[in-house]
């Protein structure tokens, strides 16, 4: 189970993006799906494998009633659609999801092992550089890490 990789795709005029022909043989071997289930994910989309998905939606559901097992169900498990592919290996990002996440044109699809991101370009270069800047602060760690 892994998703890895980084792509500019375009968003066609219906709300189409072309998810990478390596994520769909994933999905296809690793979890006998033909799609993914899209949600709000802080100022993008995340995708995930349906069986993933319910294992996240199971821990939702068990969580202590409560402010945040609300604001789950109502942030991340209620806006997400099921996305499947056609035959040209597209899925169709429903407008509230696309409105969520600025999807105009240019996307960026990212492989990350247990999910796939989905970003407008804009939206991708802010995190990538928030999330290098935290990278840098932990300069010892990166470099136990071999980077």
């Amino acid at each position: 189970m892994k998703f890895s990789g980084e792509y500019n795709v375009s968003i066609d005029l219906k709300g189409r993006i072309s998810v990478p022909a390596s994520f769909r043989e994933e999905l296809r071997d690793t979890y006998a799906s033909d799609g993914l289930f899209v949600t709000k994910y802080k100022n993008g989309l995340v995708a995930y494998p349906p069986k993933r998905w319910d294992e996240i939606c199971a821990k939702v559901f068990a969580m202590e009633p409560g402010p945040l097992r609300e604001a789950n169900l109502r942030n991340r498990i209620a806006p997400a659609k099921e996305c499947t592919f056609n035959a040209q290996g597209r899925i169709q990002i429903p407008q509230s999801l696309r409105e969520h996440a600025g999807l105009d044109k240019d996307v960026v699809v990212i492989g990350m092992f247990e999910k796939i991101e989905i970003w407008s370009q804009q939206a991708h270069a802010q995190i990538a550089a928030a999330s290098e800047a935290l990278l840098d602060e932990d300069a010892q760690g990166q470099a136990d890490l071999g980077f």
